[in-house]
């Protein structure tokens, strides 16, 4: 993990280094995952079992895709009650948070004018769950749960099997907890593909969301215009904005947090005091050598872990706002004055005790995050995701009537006659 004084070139330097992990510059793998899905749109299932016997080793066909009820009921008595009566509270709360995101239909009349917006839930939403090297039951609710308050009444879950056909059992409880229509026994990019277009057995959907390797990411880009995707996602990055009040070894642990999830993860600490760089050095240096990923950690903070030391507050912020992490803590003296500056950050953690850790499974805002400097203009998943917007307009005659010179104006500005003349029909002899 290096450590360095913060200067618009070790900004510019870091923004470079934390770009290369993008899935857009994996263009190794485009025509390969290129192949993959175009195999999926003009063959189907049939490419679909293929790619699932060659990447998974999963002998699946159109009798035993679909995850069954006795598969569903099996999976409650693998997983402990202890762990199912979690992922009952964690839903509660993600419900309730996302339920205030809600969006109604409006109109406003007024002198013979109808304005106003229609808001539609999408019909059919596809989630994607990872189910390799890791099991993220909790990206399920995640994902789900938003459709879920949203209104979507088609939601189609898709995830990889084991050799001998299974499903982890916490992904199906979380998944039926959340209340997924149905389950698909299907991972990678061939995934991603029967989602965008069909197949025999896969229905076909209006938006795919949820995380993935190279290839799933690589495949929602390949099929963005034929659905509507919610990301392509990066690697997990944190970063801590602290002072000299922070407790190290706090920020030490909410460091290796993301650390752990891969090589690419990224954990940096911008800080205005040398003191608490060195302390949390030194925590993070003992918590390594007892963590159980520290083969993945180690990687991860050589590549892109640093412990920046900055000369006041303004440059701090700046460089949070420069580096748009997908987790940003706050752990100052005045933390809630401190986020009023903060302009881009996919979520935002509050004080000491609240790790990033808590949004990941508990608390109830979305884990579902802008990476790679994207929340300079994306936002977390939310309900927003899973409905569409459509205007509405009425206007009476005389409404019309008394605009219609002005609207005939534009057209014929914009040299478009049959603009004008389907306005001056209604009012002229023509």
């Amino acid at each position: 993990m290096r450590k360095l004084k913060l200067t618009k070139d070790t900004i510019d330097n870091i923004l470079e280094s934390l770009l290369k992990r993008s899935p857009s510059q994996y263009t190794e793998y485009e025509s390969t995952v290129s192949d993959i899905v175009n195999t999926v749109r003009l063959e189907g299932d049939s490419a679909v079992f293929a790619y699932t016997k060659k990447f998974d080793g999963a002998d699946i066909n159109a009798s035993n895709i679909v995850v069954t009820k006795e598969e569903i009921e099996e999976a409650y008595s693998l997983v402990p009650t202890e762990l199912i009566e979690v992922i009952r509270k964690a839903l509660v709360n993600i419900e309730k948070y996302h339920a205030k995101q809600k969006q109604n239909s409006w109109f406003t009349s007024e002198e013979g004018i109808i304005l106003g917006q229609k808001v539609t839930p999408l019909d059919k939403v596809g989630v994607y769950v990872p189910g390799g090297k890791a099991v993220y039951p909790s990206s399920v609710l995640m994902n789900v749960m938003p459709a879920k308050v949203a209104g979507v009444p088609n939601i189609y879950m898709t995830t990889p099997c084991d050799k001998d056909g299974k499903v982890n059992p916490s992904t199906l409880v979380a998944a039926n907890e959340a209340g997924v229509d149905v389950i698909y026994k299907c991972g990678g990019a061939q995934a991603i593909a029967a989602l965008a277009f069909g197949t025999e057995s896969i229905a076909k959907v209006d938006k795919i969301v949820g995380p993935g390797n190279i290839f799933v990411a690589l495949a929602k880009k390949a099929v963005f215009g034929y659905v509507s995707i919610d990301s392509i996602a990066g690697p997990s990055e944190i970063l801590v904005l602290a002072d000299e009040t922070a407790n190290p070894t706090y920020v030490a642990a909410d460091l290796l947090s993301q650390a752990e999830h891969d090589e690419l993860a990224s954990a940096i600490l911008v800080t205005t005091s040398a003191e608490l760089a060195e302390k949390v050095e030194s925590e993070i240096e003992r918590f390594v050598k007892i963590l159980s990923r520290k083969d993945i950690i180690s990687k991860s903070l050589d590549n892109f872990g640093y412990l920046l030391i900055a000369e006041n507050k303004k440059d701090a912020i700046d460089c949070v706002n420069a580096i748009a992490s997908e987790h940003l803590e706050i752990v100052t003296a005045n933390p809630f004055e401190d986020m009023t500056y903060v302009k881009n950050a996919g979520a935002i953690f509050l004080g000491q005790y609240s790790s990033e850790p808590l949004g990941d499974y508990f608390a109830g805002p979305n884990h579902v995050l802008p990476t790679n400097g994207t929340a300079r203009f994306f936002s977390a998943l939310s309900v927003d995701d899973f409905i569409k917007k459509s205007s509405i307009i009425s206007y009476s005659k005389e409404a019309l009537e008394a605009v219609y010179p002005d609207i005939v104006k534009f057209a014929n500005n914009e040299q478009l006659t049959a603009h004008a003349n389907s306005i001056k029909v209604r009012f002229e002899d023509i």
